[in-house]
């Protein structure tokens, strides 16, 4: 995953999704349940994470911890 990131957040149907990079024609893949996964149809390359019941999920808004399906890497992205 490497680009731009945008957060995207449902209050009403407290779905959060973190998409990185521009949008591409995906498909999704649930990989947990009410975890998503949305990979680019022709690279297979993840596009975004998005959960479902996500403010049952975090507990405290305040401290967020998710065990997310995929390993994101800051460290090779530039300040």
């Amino acid at each position: 995953m490497k680009g731009l990131m945008n957060v995207y957040y449902d209050e009403e149907g407290d779905f959060l999704e973190i998409s990185i990079g521009k949008p591409t024609k995906c498909h999704a893949e649930e990989v947990q349940p009410g975890i998503f996964l949305r990979k680019d149809e022709k690279t297979n390359e993840i596009k975004s994470v998005g959960i479902v019941s996500f403010k049952k999920r975090s507990k405290d808004m305040k401290d967020i911890k998710l065990d997310l399906p995929i390993e994101v890497n800051f460290s090779s992205l530039a300040a």
